[in-house]
């Protein structure tokens, strides 16, 4: 008991002192996570809104196969991203393994099927609602997706912020690619590891509210958008 008292009492500390270190860890968490979401919403949103719209072959398994991608372990990305990025992989020469670049595009792979399913759902919806007016107004089919986009902005937005959820609490693929080096790619997750194992306490926790805190604001807007768009549509 003494220990935990002592570590929540130096993670107070740490929190009210605005320690280099705590924040330094948490700047580089939310660049590579905001980014990761970034290209994440740019493939997954168009991507998400022309398989609402669009009719093809295997269309189902392919949709089915992107429902299958939501579960994807991490370290199995992690381990794919690392083997293409090793020096003796097929991308070596770019040298971007173990830089916050690669962490960005392992979480990228991780939760772009999530926003992209998210997406595809939402826009699922209103497509039915606004097929007729479409079609009628003769629009081709990206600016179908434009307006489709546009409408269903709020959803949308909870998809972003889901895959944001799921990337900020990542920590199998962003270990692997990103080798925890201090002061180069250590983030949240993996900085909370590493501190239990050494054993200390204050800091882990101080890490461990942080992150806590990001997931209930993140939770939060979700919340906040699903309602409003509920009430929108009435």
């Amino acid at each position: 008991m003494n220990s935990i008292s002592l570590g929540l009492a130096e993670a107070w500390r740490l929190l009210i002192t605005f320690d280099a270190d705590l924040f330094e860890i948490t700047a580089l968490s939310l660049r590579v996570t905001l980014s990761a979401t970034l290209v994440a919403t740019l493939i997954g949103l168009p991507l998400g809104a022309w398989l609402a719209i669009n009719r093809f072959r295997m269309r189902r398994v392919v949709i089915a196969l992107l429902n299958a991608l939501m579960g994807l372990p991490p370290v199995v990305v992690g381990l794919l991203v690392y083997v293409v990025f090793s020096r003796s992989g097929p991308l070596g020469v770019l040298g971007l393994l173990y830089t916050p670049t690669v962490m960005v595009i392992a979480q990228a792979i991780i939760i772009t099927p999530i926003v992209t399913s998210i997406a595809h759902q939402a826009i699922r919806d209103l497509w039915a609602d606004y097929h007729d007016l479409l079609i009628s107004l003769n629009a081709t089919r990206w600016q179908r997706i434009q307006a489709l986009i546009w409408d269903g902005r709020r959803a949308l937005m909870t998809a972003a912020l889901a895959g944001f959820g799921r990337a900020i609490g990542e920590v199998g693929a962003v270990m692997i690619v990103g080798g925890n080096i201090d002061h180069a790619t250590r983030i949240l997750t993996t900085a909370i590891a590493l501190e239990t194992g050494k054993g200390e306490f204050g800091m882990a926790l101080a890490l461990g509210f942080i992150l806590i805190g990001l997931a209930i604001a993140v939770n939060l807007a979700v919340h906040i958008l699903s309602r409003t768009e509920t009430g929108s549509r009435w």
